[in-house]
């Protein structure tokens, strides 16, 4: 018999050690109280029954909600009468066109659909900047070219036709029943500016969305807008201010018991609290960009726990968006503020180094000594210097997807795995296909 979800959470939280995926994506449907289920999907869907029918929290992707549904109506064909979004990212709101089909055929009306006021405005943006999100997100979940939203892939909108807009928006906070659960939502800044948590003190859970998910918070993006760590921080201690005895991130495994949710909540707001102080206090001392990044860091001891693993976002690029949020775009270094175009710049180097070809070959050099940050900037500028080199491309391609292979975080991956990619094809070769990576973000 199959570790239940609650068990397996359990073990790898105690034991500080995990020998499986936290976020599996396997459509299972799992009961975790009376009432409550979860399904687990790439973004999971929580399910509570009530009186007047079902609180969902979150619809899942475009590619999960109907999976979602049929795995729901295995336990329960009652109609969902309440759609709470964590926030406006695609996998968790573009699932609710399946809800929107089923009800239209069964001829049930359509879901309340809850959500912080911020949430309808992000999802204008995300219309507004339609032809960039799925260029980044080609990059970093798919590690692919631009190139590759040729054809059908680059047609499709990237919030998905039939998504369901909120009905009721909220505030800094709203409290409602259905069916005689109690809920209370909270607005939270943290990965997004339109995040909801919710307490239901009947069944002391937190439905927590992506304030948690078992992976270093993903509060760093460097092809996403700003996110807030110290804010982040401060939602995780206001859940720990609740008697919760059932913890529920959309990402990752449920959490049981309320002295082992108190704990992963506190670790994971005292490292948020701990880097910011560290790169604020840097800022005050007149450091720079280049010279915090190089001498803050998280206690690598934390980075192994089974929920701060830096898989999907990490430590650096927190630090970057922490400068960006209290000191703006510039890194402090003048020649930044007003550089020369990266092909100028590159001529120049080139011609200095002797030609692109000593300079990409100092740059196969360096990588092979694993001293990939060096390497890339050296192959970089050859490109730039001679964007039509083959040979150069060559190398580039090489480089990028050894860099890949050597990083942890998922962002990181894709972004070098899009430049060798680039390079493949400038350099006339095919793109190795690889099934496209799910995303945390939509």
């Amino acid at each position: 018999m199959a570790e239940h979800v609650l068990d397996l959470s359990s073990r790898f939280i105690d034991s500080g050690r995990i020998d499986g995926p936290p976020n599996r994506v396997s459509h299972e449907l799992s009961a975790l109280a009376d009432d409550v289920v979860l399904v687990e999907a790439f973004s999971h869907v929580v399910v509570v029954r009530t009186d007047e029918g079902l609180i969902a929290f979150d619809s899942s992707g475009p590619a999960s909600g109907t999976r979602v549904l049929e795995s729901l109506r295995g336990w329960s064909r009652e109609r969902i009468h309440t759609l709470i979004y964590t926030h406006g990212h695609i996998d968790h709101v573009g699932g609710s066109s399946a809800i929107a089909a089923e009800a239209e055929k069964s001829g049930h009306e359509l879901p309340r659909v809850i959500g912080h006021e911020n949430l309808p405005r992000r999802l204008n943006r995300y219309r507004a900047t339609n032809g960039y999100n799925k260029v980044i997100n080609a990059r970093q979940f798919g590690g692919l070219p631009v190139s590759a939203l040729e054809g059908s892939a680059g047609q499709r909108p990237f919030v998905p036709d039939g998504t369901l807009d909120v009905s009721v928006e909220y505030d800094q906070g709203m409290t409602a029943s259905v069916g005689g659960v109690e809920l209370e939502l909270h607005h939270a800044m943290g990965e997004t500016d339109d995040h909801t948590w919710t307490w239901l003190p009947q069944h002391k859970m937190i439905s927590a969305g992506d304030q948690f998910i078992w992976n270093f918070p993903n509060c760093g993006n460097p092809q996403k807008v700003q996110r807030y760590p110290l804010e982040w921080a401060r939602s995780l201690r206001e859940m720990m201010a609740t008697d919760v005895e059932l913890f529920v991130p959309a990402h990752g495994l449920p959490i049981s018991g309320h002295k082992r949710i108190l704990s992963c909540l506190e670790i994971v707001a005292s490292t948020l609290e701990q880097l910011v102080e560290d790169v604020v206090s840097a800022m005050n001392s007149g450091a720079t960009l280049n010279d915090i990044v190089s001498s803050v860091e998280v206690n690598p001891e934390l980075l192994e726990l089974p929920y701060l693993r830096p898989l999907y976002d990490e430590p650096e690029f927190v630090i970057r968006n922490i400068w960006r949020l209290y000191g703006g775009w510039w890194d402090g270094k003048p020649s930044h503020l007003k550089p020369a175009a990266d092909s100028v710049f590159a001529t120049e180097i080139s011609e200095l180094a002797g030609g692109v070809s000593v300079l990409a070959e100092r740059a196969r050099h360096l990588a092979d000594a694993g001293e990939f940050r060096v390497a890339c900037h050296l192959i970089d500028m050859a490109s730039d210097a001679a964007p039509n080199a083959k040979d150069v491309h060559e190398i580039r391609a090489s480089i990028y997807l050894d860099r890949r292979a050597a990083e942890s975080s998922l962002m990181a991956k894709g972004i070098f795995e899009s430049a060798a990619n680039e390079s493949r094809q400038a350099a006339g070769q095919s793109i190795e296909s690889r099934r496209r990576a799910l995303s945390l973000e939509g």
